[in-house]
């Protein structure tokens, strides 16, 4: 019984080491990443989709080996629309559920930017301060699809989910 006890314990550390240096090594599989991923579509459970792409690949790469930016212009901004302001805008979809809003808290805490185009705001009458979901000043660009060329410019690789 001692023995069996004794062989339980080793394996429940032996799975423990190896789950750890799994981890380990899969953060060492990657170089630090510059990444812009790009929304301009207005379907939920693609948006969702997105957002958990971007999830794995903080998972996969860390968040400090990662400078990811999230571009949303035209009818991407429905991801932080909210849906009792889309009244007020020329857009058809308010997507910023409270669960979506919780994704975007999480990825923002991991550091992740969401840049918003300053055309489409003027364009589909949408109050950054008033219809988006947490949208400051600085997380506005000139042009969303000016901005993604910047960036690709800058090093940052284009990912369209």
């Amino acid at each position: 019984m001692k023995n069996i006890k004794q062989k339980s314990i080793i394996a429940i550390f032996l799975g423990i080491a190896i789950l750890l240096t799994g981890n380990t090594m899969a953060n060492e599989r990657y170089d630090k990443q510059k990444v812009v991923y790009h929304i301009n579509y207005d379907n939920p459970k693609a948006q969702a989709g997105a957002l958990r792409n971007v999830q794995n690949h903080i998972n996969a790469v860390g968040k400090d080996n990662l400078d990811l930016k999230i571009v949303m212009h035209g009818k991407g901004l429905s991801l932080l629309l909210e849906p009792e302001a889309v009244q007020d805008t020329k857009l058809k979809y308010g997507n910023a559920t409270s669960a979506i809003q919780a994704k975007i808290a999480g990825l923002k805490d991991q550091g992740v930017d969401f840049q918003v185009c300053a055309n489409t705001l003027r364009g589909k009458k949408i109050s950054y301060e008033d219809d988006l979901y947490d949208v400051d000043k600085a997380d506005i660009v000139p042009s969303g699809v000016a901005e993604l060329s910047r960036l690709q410019q800058l090093g940052y690789t284009y990912i369209k989910p």
